[in-house]
């Protein structure tokens, strides 16, 4: 049998399929046709050596912006597809019902990758986030309709995964949590989860968290202070605690102020990892701190999550999430989505949205994806990349160390 595309020499690893092996993995017709620990060379059309590197499932970005020209914080998923490893892109409430029809035909119906979205609960989406703009879309209660949401979400089942909400002072102002009960009743009557944002308060975690469902996705789970999930001292509150143990899905949504790295060890040290890693890269976090999903990953990484552990957040998991088992796992006759991955070593300076640096040893690359079985290199330059990276750590100057949640979460 001749493949059109065979990925030779990796180290594979799919959680999904508990498989952390050296395979091949062989490709035709968009479908993955074989894996196996040797298969000949001269038996496909393409061939990619992926000696030294992980091979993986593509990745799996639960929560980003990509209605590239339609909102102000878009970007173009196509971009950013190859140099994170990233074949299928979640946006995470750009579009509303309002929007949504133009988000699909002229962003995802023209895109090379995979993009699937949470329909927002605002009729507008998120229309007015930019560096100089901040107006909330859940702060008018007029724009909340749920039967415009379950409508949208209904007409454009296949590409509709959620619903999202923005709730907290900066989206919701005045509103409280009307936005997520609103938000809540219209992804009951869709039978469809829920992901549910918190900035500041109002409303707290407090009041946001007992309303989730089992597998409603609670995103910024590792946020700073206000809203932080972890006390002073480094103890994860309780409501916390009682969200895992009901089910509710952790996202991390790294962004441009969601993820600490003081409060995400401290979760960490209490057993509390993320169920899914995620980006929530926009164009005002795509050039730091959060980059892309790699960068992301290899936090957690640095942080003490191990590599497999790391890569089921980012494969398995959010596949689960959305309720589409064909993605973030590889099986004979499945969606030949696959990423090549490699662990540079170095001294790596990664920085959270709060200015907080952690220096690491490793960092994940990648040296490009196939999505539906087509080979698609990353052709980023690799020492402009890592300029980007290391002048973006240089330009931010709190230390980790200088920032505490108790004992345990020192710099390391």
């Amino acid at each position: 049998m001749r493949f059109d595309l065979l990925v030779k020499g990796g180290r594979l690893i799919d959680p999904a399929a508990g498989i952390d092996a050296r395979r091949d993995v062989a490709m035709s017709g968009g479908r993955v046709a074989a894996i196996e620990a040797d298969i000949p060379a001269d038996n496909a059309r393409q061939v990619i050596d992926a000696t030294g590197c992980i091979v993986t499932p593509g990745l799996i970005d639960l929560h980003s912006h990509v209605y590239w020209g339609g909102t102000s914080l878009g970007v173009d998923a196509d971009r950013l597809a190859a140099k994170s490893g990233t074949t299928t892109f979640i946006d995470a409430g750009s579009a509303g019902a309002g929007n949504f029809l133009g988000f699909r035909r002229h962003v995802m119906e023209r895109s090379k990758v995979r993009i699937l979205a949470y329909v927002n609960i605002s009729f507008a989406g998120i229309f007015g986030f930019a560096r100089t703009v901040s107006v909330g879309e859940c702060s008018d209660l007029r724009l909340c309709e749920p039967r415009e949401t379950v409508a949208a979400a209904r007409e454009h089942a296949e590409v509709v995964v959620g619903v999202k909400v923005r709730s907290g002072r900066h989206a919701g102002g005045s509103s409280g949590i009307a936005p997520v009960d609103l938000a809540l009743e219209a992804a009951d009557q869709a039978g469809l989860p829920l992901m549910a944002h918190i900035d500041e308060p109002p409303p707290g975690r407090s009041e946001v968290l007992p309303r989730l469902r089992r597998g409603d996705i609670l995103t910024h789970c590792f946020r700073p202070f206000p809203n932080a999930p972890v006390f002073a001292s480094g103890a994860v509150r309780p409501d916390m605690r009682l969200a895992r143990e009901r089910g509710v899905i952790f996202d991390i949504g790294h962004g441009m102020g969601s993820f600490d790295f003081a409060v995400a060890r401290a979760m960490l040290v209490e057993g509390l990892a993320p169920d899914v890693i995620s980006s929530d890269v926009h164009l005002y976090c795509v050039d730091g701190p959060a980059f892309d999903m790699l960068v992301c990953m290899s936090k957690l990484m640095a942080l003490g999550m191990p590599l497999v552990e790391v890569l089921r957040a980012a494969t398995e998991s959010p596949a689960r999430a959305i309720a589409r088992p064909q993605l973030g796992t590889l099986s004979i006759g499945g969606i030949g989505d696959v990423a090549v991955l490699r662990q540079r070593a170095g001294r790596f300076t990664f920085v959270d949205s709060v200015g907080a640096k952690l220096v690491a040893d490793a960092r994940l690359v990648s040296k490009g994806v196939a999505i539906g079985g087509v080979w698609w290199p990353n052709e980023a330059p690799d020492h402009n990349e890592t300029e980007r990276f290391e002048a973006h750590a240089h330009h931010t100057h709190v230390d980790v160390a200088a920032r505490h949640f108790g004992p345990m979460s020192s710099s390391s």
